[in-house]
């Protein structure tokens, strides 16, 4: 809808409905898993037998809690591991593809950025295939050729980062390249012409006008990492990551420890969102 175009009451009414209906249908789902997680039944649907904090805070099985399941804990853990690997490789590497690919012009530079998008047309389970056969081939090489059992080449965290790494770090780039682009480079020349080298120039000039976008991109990539399941499934080992652990907790029957651990995360990724938004206001 044009607001300077003038509109029935009737279309401002269906527009209204419409908008109303949009955000419930995102909402609700998240408001009955957030409502579940305090209901004292080991099932999480209705009927509903009253509220507990048992799902959370609980120590005695059957209803042991999110605070006290240390296997979630341990999954939790090693997804953040991974998330912070993930997004610091994808924002390091995102900043240098930024730079290369608005400030340089080079032959097949064209095709270098198609390739470089690639990883986010691919669906995540056909990527993470792909990887897991590329790397088993060069570990198996290396173990007949050498003698040498490569365990990074080997279903495990470091192969699960490299997947993440390979679509999320795009991302990372053109997160960074939509700010870098709107960057007035006068003012790297001018402190060029003040006796800085280019390196200096940069790193007080250039890279604190990226901070915000550097966060951003921080922020999203250390999310999409945390919640990454197609990817992760296929080149995960021992070290299963949170994903990977409710999967196989749902497969022996959901409970409400399951809308717990979903509520504290839904609490975490806002409690992110919160915090970047505020970084780049006051940028």
């Amino acid at each position: 809808m044009i607001p300077s175009i003038p509109q029935s009451r009737l279309i401002r009414a269906a527009y209204i409905a419409y908008v109303a209906a949009f955000f419930a249908w995102l909402a609700l789902p998240l408001a009955v898993v957030a409502v579940f997680a305090f209901n004292d039944s080991q099932f999480p649907s209705l009927p509903w037998k009253g509220f507990t904090w048992a799902w959370f805070f609980g120590s005695e099985r059957p209803m042991i809690g999110v605070f006290h399941e240390r296997a979630i804990l341990r999954a939790i853990g090693t997804s953040v591991f991974v998330g912070a690997c993930v997004a610091a490789l994808s924002v390091a590497v995102g900043t240098t593809n930024a730079f290369l690919f608005n400030r340089y012009r080079f032959r097949l530079r064209g095709l270098l950025y198609v390739l470089m998008l690639l990883p986010l047309v691919i669906p995540g389970i056909v990527l993470g295939i792909s990887i897991l056969v590329f790397s088993s081939t060069l570990a198996n090489a290396a173990w007949d050729g050498l003698g040498r059992d490569i365990q990074a080449l080997r279903p495990g965290l470091v192969l699960v980062i490299l997947g993440q790494f390979s679509f999320i770090a795009t991302i990372a780039t053109l997160v960074i390249s939509a700010r870098l682009q709107k960057f007035d480079r006068s003012l790297e020349e001018a402190a060029l012409n003040l006796g800085a080298t280019p390196l200096t120039a940069v790193r007080t000039i250039t890279l604190p006008y990226l901070a915000p976008a550097m966060i951003g991109a921080l922020v999203v990539a250390f999310l999409m990492s945390f919640e990454n399941f197609n990817t992760t499934l296929m080149l995960v080992g021992s070290d299963a990551p949170l994903t990977i652990a409710m999967f196989d907790r749902l497969k022996e029957g959901s409970t409400p420890l399951l809308n717990a651990v979903s509520l504290l995360l839904m609490l975490g990724s806002s409690l992110l969102a919160l915090v970047v938004i505020a970084f780049q206001r006051r940028a």
